[in-house]
């Protein structure tokens, strides 16, 4: 069902091994020719193309493109009591955390009446996308929302494809988590289409019907990561976020029950979804292997969990020590990375790429994905070599004050003038001189 790579007794460049190393097979620039229209279409004919799209995409025609708030108020009403408390309680969790993420302003005193400040700015409006394809995401609500509310953004905007089976509206359970967390403007639009509506803004029968926003975030398939790619730079976007992924660093301590366990449950989100275990011990990976198949045959989703784990996304990675393993994961920078090892700890400090580090047998992945008060949307295809997780700092931007004094200024003027002079640019060091003349 899944495959093996075995990289024992193999000393490789950093560039064979991650030629060597299972990843899904996205090509997002691919999906931005089918897309480029769709973005094009909205901005220029608005409400009316949104509907066009819903019912092509969707199979729903939406009445309100906007939610009504009574359907708001009306969806938390009816809400199953225990999901309701699962997610005020995972809402309280995750506030905790972003709320310690805000940065700090700083000051530099370089000398009397020499000053340079720092300050941390939210955008002004965000727009956070809510998936609803093959499942449906109102955990993700909570972690778009939260980390834009922490960090002080005045005007959200929530999106979320409209459901058939709900008369045109997003999912009952998005909805009801909107409620749960005050917000107020939501849409029931999905896809590029989504992504379009929030960059450019909409227009209905002559009024506005949302306003464009300055960054776009959340999670979506391909179609979704094409569109955030065409629009980068009209706004800012958190990611191109790729299938879902999960790498698990092991050895011979941990439990196969439990990694056979987690890696159906990333490998459930969808037929590309990536699950890798990376073990020094071809007992533990036999074991695992074992596991799976009485796991995936009784598992709801079986045949998307199979297609995940027999794809070439999908593999047991043997290598000769638990150091060579920390080699090949730092390499992979898994969006979600487990590390079950005799000193789990240890090494998940040493980690130096992946979206999030979930160490020792107690710490599932599952736990990140709802309750653990981490943000659940991380960076995926390898994009941890460079990026971070959404969080508080992703809605927030940073702007620097200067303010001198004359003395501070004359102290410096002339060594401005040369630097001007070296770099052929005369009439800036003449704005200073201006100022002494």
């Amino acid at each position: 069902m899944i495959s093996r790579t075995d990289l024992r007794g193999r000393t490789l460049s950093r560039r064979e091994l991650l030629a060597a190393l299972p990843r899904a097979e996205v090509d997002v620039e691919a999906a931005t020719a089918s897309v480029a229209p769709i973005l094009e279409d909205v901005r220029r004919r608005g409400a009316a193309a949104l509907r066009e799209l819903a019912e092509r995409f969707d199979g729903v025609r939406p009445e309100h493109l906007r939610v009504p708030a009574e359907a708001i108020a009306a969806a938390v009403e009816v809400l199953d009591p225990a999901v309701r408390e699962a997610l005020e309680e995972t809402i309280r969790r995750v506030r905790a955390v972003h709320a310690a993420q805000r940065p700090q302003d700083l000051t530099v005193e370089l000398a009397p009446g020499a000053r340079v400040r720092q300050r941390w700015v939210p955008v002004r409006r965000v727009g956070l996308y809510v998936p609803g394809g093959l499942a449906v995401y109102p955990s993700s609500v909570v972690m778009n929302v939260v980390a834009a509310q922490e960090a002080g953004v005045g005007s959200l905007a929530v999106t979320s494809p409209p459901q058939k089976d709900d008369g045109g509206l997003p999912d009952p359970v998005v909805l009801a988590t909107c409620a749960l967390l005050g917000v107020e403007e939501v849409y029931a639009v999905g896809g590029a289409q989504a992504v379009a509506m929030l960059a450019y803004g909409a227009e209905e029968d002559g009024e506005v019907l949302c306003e464009p926003v300055d960054v776009v975030t959340g999670p979506g398939n391909v179609y979704v990561a094409a569109a955030k790619r065409l629009v980068r730079g009209v706004v800012g976007i958190d990611a191109e976020a790729g299938p879902t992924e999960i790498a698990i660093l092991a050895d011979a301590t941990a439990d196969p029950v439990h990694l056979a366990a987690d890696l159906v449950s990333q490998a459930e989100h969808d037929p590309l979804a990536a699950s890798v275990l990376v073990t020094d011990s071809l007992e533990l990976a036999e074991a695992v292997e074992c596991a799976l198949e009485p796991r995936v045959a009784a598992t709801k989703h079986a045949e998307r969990v199979r297609a995940a784990l027999s794809g070439p996304q999908s593999a047991l990675v043997l290598v000769d020590d638990v150091e060579q393993g920390l080699e090949v994961v730092n390499a992979y920078a898994a969006e979600h990375l487990e590390i079950q090892t005799a000193d789990a700890a240890a090494l998940a400090d040493r980690v130096t790429a992946a979206g999030a580090i979930f160490v020792g047998p107690y710490s599932p992945v599952s736990l990140g994905d709802y309750m653990a008060g981490s943000n659940h949307v991380l960076p995926t295809g390898g994009c941890a070599h460079f990026a971070s997780g959404l969080g508080v700092h992703s809605f927030v931007k940073a702007v620097q004050v200067v303010e001198y004094g004359r003395e501070a200024l004359a102290e410096i003027a002339g060594r401005i003038v040369t630097l001007a002079e070296a770099e052929d640019l005369p009439a800036h060091g003449e704005a200073v001189r201006a100022r002494f003349a």
